[in-house]
């Protein structure tokens, strides 16, 4: 392989936060990162920025937008307009916009639990109401309760529908069929669909990711797509995402809220390192994706033959593995503590997304095989003391 994904680097003392604000001597795999050098391109475009000695007020270039749309269209074969992109600084706070545009106080909005914590957090935060469409789980892999579904919409009447796709923490990349039938009962009953698709590159083989706005007009002109390069290319520091709104409409009622309270614009080396990660870097891409796989395998090799007692969920996509833990009779938010007391291992607590979360971990595999492999020891020792 051209690229070195066993490389070991220290994270320490660079003030960050997945290493730094956990004690020495743990390993930690709960925040969405990745412990991988970054794309050679993406550091020279950065350099090159950062000799110019000024750094003023910064326009997003042409060459921002032809960078996303040319990314859609060869990675997802759906073509977007520029006019279509607005740049923000991420995806927590496109949302935060959005519910500020669309929804009033106490407004109701739907989930999928277990679900990204942070979606329960930014509608809370906007005085509205979390309402749930609980997935089902079976046969070590999740599947939408349909029937429950259309119950939401036709009883709690919400403003909004926000979907994660691909899922996290489950790792669920949705069918197109799924997609379908979500989108049609959101247009029934007037429901504005909000995709988050910051997770769209990170798909294993054998999986497809199909953007929910390309599937039709008529779910084109109901959604808006929030996305980054943040994840795929491990840049999410440097603030950069957009978000897309094909509907005229939408797009100017949001634009206006941006404005109002300057959520507009990127950072001006997020710009560049978009522009690198996409047009340059399609290759380091693909490398990581063997990789991550390799390192999935290992992990589910590995606990299917020494540590039984845990089953782990079929991940379609992402480097975030969901482990089901219920055989060891122990809530997760106890077993996670016992784990970092015990093992030296920091996971994130599955009750931290959703109530139907709480028999399951999330673990973060995107580290050095050598780093995975003696957090699985240590999992493996810690639930044997018990």
């Amino acid at each position: 392989m051209k690229y070195n994904f066993d490389k070991v680097i220290n994270r320490k003392n660079t003030d960050c936060y997945k290493w730094d604000t956990t004690k020495d001597g743990v390993i930690p795999m709960w925040v969405a990162d990745m412990d991988f050098e970054v794309a050679k391109p993406i550091v020279d475009s950065i350099i090159k920025r950062a000799k110019h000695p000024v750094f003023g007020y910064t326009m997003v270039p042409n060459e921002y937008f032809e960078a996303e749309i040319n990314w859609w269209k060869k990675r997802f074969n759906y073509e977007i307009k520029k006019e279509h992109i607005i740049p923000t600084s991420g995806v927590i706070p496109s949302l935060s916009a959005i519910i500020q545009t669309f929804c009033q106080k106490d407004d109701k909005i739907l989930i999928q639990s277990p679900v990204y914590h942070y979606f329960n957090i930014v509608i809370e935060n906007n005085d509205c109401k979390v309402i749930t469409n609980n997935l089902i789980y079976k046969d070590a892999k999740y599947e939408i309760n349909f029937v429950n579904f259309e119950e939401k919409l036709k009883n709690d009447r919400p403003k909004l529908f926000i979907l994660s796709n691909p899922h996290n923490p489950v790792g669920k990349v949705f069918s197109k069929d799924e997609l379908q039938k979500l989108g049609e009962l959101c247009s029934k009953y007037g429901v504005l669909v909000i995709s988050d698709e910051i997770h769209r590159d990170l798909v294993f083989k054998s999986f497809n990711f199909t953007p929910f706005a390309s599937i039709n007009k008529d779910f084109e002109q109901n959604s808006i797509t929030c996305t980054s390069a943040s994840k795929t290319f491990n840049i999410a520091s440097l603030k950069a995402s957009n978000i897309v709104v094909a509907n005229k409409k939408l797009r100017t009622i949001l634009d206006k809220t941006l404005s109002k309270n300057e959520m507009k614009g990127v950072n001006v080396f997020g710009i560049y390192s978009l522009i690198s990660a996409y047009e340059e870097c399609e290759d380091w891409l693909f490398e990581l994706l063997i990789y991550l796989e390799k390192n999935k395998n290992f992990l589910e090799d590995f606990i299917a033959k020494n540590i039984p007692n845990l089953k782990v969920v079929k991940a379609e996509a992402t480097y975030l593995l969901w482990i089901d833990i219920s055989s060891l009779n122990m809530d997760s938010k106890t077993f996670t503590k016992k784990l970092e007391e015990i093992g030296n291992i920091r996971v994130i607590s599955g009750a931290t997304f959703g109530e139907n979360g709480d028999n399951f971990i999330r673990v973060n595999i995107a580290t050095p095989l050598e780093i995975l492999k003696e957090a699985l020891l240590s999992i493996k020792k810690t639930i044997e003391s018990f």
